[in-house]
C-alpha cells in the first residue's frame, strides 16, 4: 500500500526515512475527518488542540473567504504551526497558545468547531465543551474525532501487552486517550454542555508508526503510557519488555512502514 505523506512530511524526511510526527501517524484518519467537516467558503472555524496546525491549515484552505483559529496548549507546537502557515502562504489562519477549556472566546464568533483528538483530555469535559459552545453561533456545529475504546484499537492492545500492562497495574498518571470512547457518555456530556443532535460515525483506518521497526520503537517509547510502564520495571524487565515490543512492531512491518489497525469516532453535534 503506497501512502502519500501529509503536507508537513514532504521535505522533512531524513535520509533514513525515520522522521516521525503525529500528522504522519494519523494521515489516513485525517483524510476521513477532513471529508466530514463540511466547511463552507465563508465559515469561521475554531480548531481545538490544533498541534502543529495541519488540520487548521486544511480548514483554512476550505474556508477561503472565512477564517480559522487554531488553539493549543503547547508553545512549541503553536510556534511550528505559525511557521508552517507562513511558509505555505496561508493568510486566513491564526494560532493561539491557550487552554480551550477556559479561554474567554468571543461569544458566538465561530460557525464550526473542529478537533482531531484534541478533546479527550479535558479535566472537566462538560465545562470545557460549554466554553467552546459559547464561542459558536446559535446552531453552530461541532465536528471532532476521538478514539474508540482500548480494545477496539490494535495499536493500544499490542503496546499494553508487550509492556506487561494488566488490570493489576497501578493507575496511570497519563491522560486517558479513551475518555470519550463511549457514545452514551459523550452524548450526556455534550447534552449537559448545551449541544444537541449528536451523531457518531465509525471510522476504521490503519495508522502509521514509522518507516521501519527502529523508527516505530522510538516513536512508541515517546508515549507517556510507555514511559510510565517502563519506569515501573527494573532494568532487566524493561529490556525484556522492549524486546517484546520490538518483536510486536516487527510483526506489523511491511515494505512501506509499520502499520496498526485503529478505530475512532467522528462525533458531530449542534449548539442548542
Amino acid at each position: 500500500m503506497a501512502i502519500d505523506a501529509p503536507d508537513d512530511e514532504r521535505g522533512l524526511q531524513t535520509g533514513l526515512g525515520r522522521l516521525m510526527d503525529y500528522d504522519a501517524e494519523l494521515r489516513l484518519l485525517n483524510q476521513a475527518l477532513r471529508l466530514a467537516y463540511g466547511i463552507e467558503r465563508h465559515d469561521r472555524v475554531l480548531d481545538v488542540g490544533c498541534g502543529t496546525g495541519q488540520t487548521t491549515r486544511e480548514a483554512a484552505r476550505m474556508a477561503v473567504e472565512g477564517s480559522v483559529l487554531g488553539i493549543d496548549l503547547s508553545a512549541v507546537a503553536i510556534d511550528r504551526a505559525r511557521e508552517l502557515a507562513r511558509a505555505k502562504g496561508i493568510r486566513n489562519v491564526t494560532f493561539l497558545r491557550a487552554d480551550a477549556q477556559a479561554y474567554p472566546f468571543p461569544s458566538e464568533r465561530f460557525d464550526l468547531v473542529v478537533s482531531r483528538f484534541g478533546t479527550m483530555f479535558f479535566r472537566d469535559p462538560v465545562a470545557a465543551f460549554a466554553n467552546v459552545g459559547r464561542a459558536l453561533r446559535r446552531a453552530g456545529r461541532l465536528a471532532m474525532m476521538v478514539w474508540q475504546g482500548h480494545e477496539q484499537n490494535e495499536w493500544s492492545v499490542v503496546i499494553e501487552d508487550a509492556l506487561g500492562g494488566s488490570g493489576d497495574s497501578p493507575a496511570s498518571e497519563a491522560p486517558d486517550p479513551f475518555s470519550l470512547a463511549e457514545p452514551a457518555k459523550v452524548d450526556g456530556i455534550l447534552d449537559a454542555a448545551g449541544f444537541t443532535a449528536v451523531t457518531f460515525s465509525d471510522v476504521q483506518r490503519l495508522i502509521f508508526f514509522g518507516q521501519d521497526v527502529g523508527a516505530a520503537l522510538e516513536w512508541v517509547r515517546g508515549f507517556t503510557s510507555a514511559q510510565e510502564a517502563l519506569a515501573g520495571l527494573g532494568t532487566a524487565s524493561a529490556d525484556r519488555a522492549l524486546g517484546r515490543l520490538r518483536e510486536a512492531l516487527g510483526a506489523h512491518a511491511a515494505g512501506n512502514g509499520v502499520w496498526f489497525d485503529s478505530r475512532a469516532w467522528i462525533v458531530k453535534a449542534h449548539r442548542r
